[in-house]
């Protein structure tokens, strides 16, 4: 069985990869690399760790 967290984390991980690859032509690397570390890491862990505060795990 899938957890919660990565039922989250993969939908984040798969628009971050595609947004990463996107940006790779247009804009600077740093930013492509911001978008995808910002939106595969950084944005799942902040909305699992806000769902875990408020369901008192």
């Amino acid at each position: 069985m899938v957890s919660t967290d990565t039922k989250i984390t993969l939908p984040f991980v798969v628009v971050a990869v595609l947004a990463w690859y996107v940006s790779l032509g247009s804009i600077a690397t740093w930013v492509s690399w911001l978008i995808l570390v910002g939106v595969g890491v950084v944005v799942p862990v902040l909305i699992t760790e806000l769902r875990s505060r408020t369901s008192g795990r």
